[in-house]
């Protein structure tokens, strides 16, 4: 068979597979589409992939990216996450999520912004102020974020110790405030280049989703966004779904 023939189960995600190369022999494909570059999501999913970068190619999964952005965003954000930008493919516009049926945000008169700001209060985002609160209350099943001899940088709090992080809460989890102070460090870097990231404002309120697909085009996985800060099915472990397929060798 040809590497589109089986598409996806039900053919839905044809509109993908004709953007992907040709599978490796016994490598599956992850492909992120994300939002736009430099939203929370985007910045959030790139930071939790990139440490799990040998992971993936030890399990001989193949990682591809599509974003909302042009070169010089994709330059950025790869300059701050580490995502390796061989991966990671841009467009201006969400064709590919309407192509999708991704979740395009919350419409409201009067442009963008109105629909964006709503969202991040809630309306028309489930899910979206539980996860912000996560971020200051801490969560024990999450993985702690800041080594203890790191000097955390965000604007526009000074630079601190992330010792103060065990001194307040502890060890070995997701401390109150350590989230909340990681997301102020991305909102920093990305509103001191706000033009660079969002070349225009259009496509703010974008989801996108997530899809691990085996070498013949199949559906192994698949999440698709519905709020804002909800890029995964697990927020506090959102690589979770890899598990299963990080300690079986594909071959």
């Amino acid at each position: 068979m040809t590497r589109h023939s089986t598409q996806a189960q039900d053919g839905a995600l044809q509109p993908l597979l004709e953007r992907l190369p040709p599978a490796r022999s016994g490598w599956r494909q992850l492909v992120i589409v994300m939002g736009q570059l430099g939203d929370f999501d985007s910045m959030e999913y790139a930071q939790a992939l990139v440490p799990r970068l040998a992971e993936l190619e030890a399990a001989r999964i193949d990682l591809l990216a599509f974003a909302i952005g042009d070169q010089g965003s994709a330059e950025r954000f790869c300059g701050f996450t580490g995502f390796p930008q061989q991966c990671l493919e841009v467009d201006p516009h969400p064709g590919l999520h309407k192509d999708l049926g991704l979740y395009p945000g919350l419409k409201a008169p009067g442009g963008p912004w109105p629909g964006f700001l709503l969202m991040c209060a809630g309306i028309g985002s489930p899910g979206t102020l539980q996860e912000v609160l996560r971020g200051y209350t801490g969560d024990r099943s999450a993985p702690q974020i800041f080594a203890d001899d790191e000097e955390v940088k965000a604007w526009p709090l000074p630079a601190f110790s992330a010792a103060m992080f065990a001194r307040a809460g502890g060890r070995g989890f997701q401390r109150p405030f350590e989230l909340a102070t990681k997301r102020l460090r991305n909102m920093g870097e990305v509103l001191g280049h706000w033009r660079t990231y969002v070349p225009t404002d259009d496509h703010i309120s974008q989801r996108g989703g997530t899809f691990l697909i085996d070498e013949d085009g199949f559906l192994l996985y698949e999440w698709r966004d519905t709020h804002l800060l909800g890029f995964a099915a697990d927020m506090a472990m959102p690589l979770a779904f890899l598990e299963p397929y990080l300690s079986i060798d594909p071959g």
